[in-house]
């Protein structure tokens, strides 16, 4: 699955995909937690982890990292990817390279990739749309774009 944040093999939940909080166990702070309870809405989910009941015990987690193992993700369809597996990817315009994928956004109209840039500041948005990206080969850590499209 690329290169997950965590070291355990995980991958941290920051904005949390509907498919992730629907598996039955989560890490807190990288302890795993069984959830009892999913209510709220997949923009602003609510879970009730096992052993955590009640509102003194839900402030007790606050600011704790909720991760879920990379292995145990869903599949996804084809040409769809996890934030994980683009970050440090090689970006390149067929021959010329671009940089490096940084981090995945979610803009309000699409996502987008961060691209480190080895020549200038600041990072590069590169929409992660069919006219933008041409190809993606997570095996080879390599997405070919067009910087015509980019505007550059």
């Amino acid at each position: 699955m690329g290169r997950p944040h965590g070291l355990d093999g995980s991958f941290h939940v920051t904005r949390p995909d509907p498919r992730l909080l629907a598996l039955p166990v989560l890490l807190v702070d990288g302890a795993p937690a069984r959830v009892d309870r999913r209510a709220g809405t997949d923009a602003r989910p609510i879970l009730r982890l096992e052993g955590h009941a009640g509102r003194e015990a839900a402030e007790a987690l606050r600011g704790a990292q909720l991760a879920v193992r990379a292995a145990d993700a869903p599949p996804l369809e084809d040409g769809e990817f996890w934030a994980h597996e683009l970050e440090g990817c090689l970006v390149v315009d067929g021959e010329r390279v671009v940089g490096e994928v940084r981090r995945m956004l979610v803009l309000p109209s699409c996502e987008a990739v961060s691209v480190a840039r080895p020549d200038a500041e600041p990072d590069l948005l590169i929409p992660l749309v069919r006219d933008a990206v041409r190809s993606v080969d997570l095996a080879a850590r390599r997405i070919d774009v067009d910087m015509g499209f980019v505007g550059e």
